[in-house]
């Protein structure tokens, strides 16, 4: 989620600073951006009542893809969008994999994934319609062998 949000803003700040700025985009990548602060509120709540904290590395992860965010975003509308599209289909399978984890009887934690993963599959088909283009397989296996780093080293650090 911190990255999500991350990616967002640097998209939102390259639509703005475009040649030919894309404000619609802008404002569509900012109240996406926002919907990812609420599932960090959540988060962070439900962290706090279980007892656990975030990873100390969220710093370093929201600058990553920030920095990310921002050179899809100046690559063109099209790409930036299908940077949504794959992005937002990884967090929705990670997301459901915390499903599969997750204790049944833990339904506060639960509701929580399962409303994020909603939201994130809304966001990829709201990209999709916007005219996102799909991401070659080498970029699709990039992105999942780096998220599979980042959740791992989140998981302990």
């Amino acid at each position: 989620e911190v990255c999500a949000q991350a990616l967002y803003a640097g998209q939102s700040l390259a639509a703005r600073q475009a040649a030919h700025p894309d404000l619609p985009l802008a404002r569509h990548l900012d109240e996406a951006g926002r919907e990812e602060t609420d599932h960090l509120a959540w988060t962070r709540q439900r962290l706090d009542e279980l007892g656990a904290r975030p990873s100390w590395l969220n710093p370093l992860w929201y600058a990553g893809a920030f920095g990310l965010g921002w050179v899809a975003g100046r690559v063109g509308r099209a790409v930036s969008l299908g940077f949504v599209v794959e992005t937002e289909r990884q967090v929705e399978a990670h997301l459901a994999s915390h499903l599969d984890r997750l204790p049944a009887a833990d339904q506060a934690s639960r509701a929580i994934v399962a409303q994020m993963k909603d939201d994130e599959a809304r966001h990829a088909r709201e990209a999709e319609r916007a005219g996102a283009t799909a991401m070659p397989a080498p970029v699709r296996g990039l992105m999942r062998a780096a998220a599979k780093v980042m959740t791992t080293v989140a998981h302990r650090v």
